[in-house]
C-alpha cells in the first residue's frame, strides 16, 4: 500500500538519496539534468510516493520551451524526470501510479505536452512516443530513440521544431528543493 501526494520540503534528503540509489552519480551529467539545474519544478507537479511514512518514489515535471512553432520562438511544454522508485517497491505499480498522477495533474493544470528522455517501451504504455520529437533536439548529447513526447492537447507539438530550452523559475539557492511550497 502506498500513497501519492505533492512533494513537500521534508522529502528533500530522501528524494536525493533515492535518485542516487536508482541512477548513481552519473545522473548529474545528463543533458536533461542541465535543463533542470538551478530551477524549480513546475508548481504542483512534483509528486512523491510514500509507504509507512517513507519516500519510495518520486517524479517531477519542469517548464521548458520545445523549439519553434509557426515561426514563434516558444512552444511551452513540460519535461518529465526523473521518475524513480525504491528498488524494493519496483514492479508493484508505484512508477505507473506516479506517471498517471503526473499526467493527470499536468492535464488538469492546462499544460499541452510532456517530453522526456527514457525507456521507450516503458513510457509507451502512457502514450509517449518518438513521433513528435523528430524535429526537436536537446542542448547536448541525448539518445534520439529515448527522446519521447506525449501531447496532452491534440496537435500541441504539430510542426514544432528546434532546440528544447529550460524556462522554469530560477532559484538562487544551491538546493532548489528547499524552496518547494508546503502542500496545501
Amino acid at each position: 500500500m502506498f500513497t501519492i501526494r505533492k512533494e513537500i520540503p521534508t522529502d528533500i534528503d530522501a528524494r536525493e538519496a533515492l535518485l542516487d540509489t536508482c541512477f548513481g552519480q552519473t545522473r548529474h551529467t545528463k543533458t536533461s539534468e542541465r535543463l533542470r539545474e538551478g530551477r524549480l519544478p513546475a508548481r504542483n507537479l512534483a509528486l512523491s510516493a510514500t509507504a509507512a511514512d517513507r519516500l519510495i518514489g518520486t517524479v517531477r515535471l519542469w517548464h521548458i520551451s520545445a523549439g519553434y512553432k509557426g515561426g514563434k520562438l516558444s512552444c511551452p511544454a513540460l519535461l518529465l524526470g526523473p521518475l524513480a522508485v525504491s528498488p524494493e517497491y519496483q514492479s508493484l505499480g508505484v512508477g505507473s501510479a506516479l506517471m498517471h498522477a503526473s499526467i493527470e495533474a499536468a492535464t488538469l493544470l492546462g499544460h499541452r505536452a510532456i517530453l522526456l528522455v527514457g525507456d521507450a517501451p516503458y513510457y509507451a504504455r502512457f502514450g509517449f512516443s518518438t513521433e513528435k520529437t523528430n524535429a526537436l533536439y536537446f542542448p547536448g548529447p541525448f539518445a534520439r530513440e529515448r527522446f519521447l513526447a506525449l501531447e496532452l492537447v491534440p496537435r500541441a507539438l504539430e510542426d514544432v521544431q528546434g532546440l528544447v530550452a529550460a524556462t522554469g523559475q530560477l532559484t538562487s539557492m544551491p538546493n532548489a528543493l528547499s524552496q518547494l511550497p508546503q502542500a496545501a
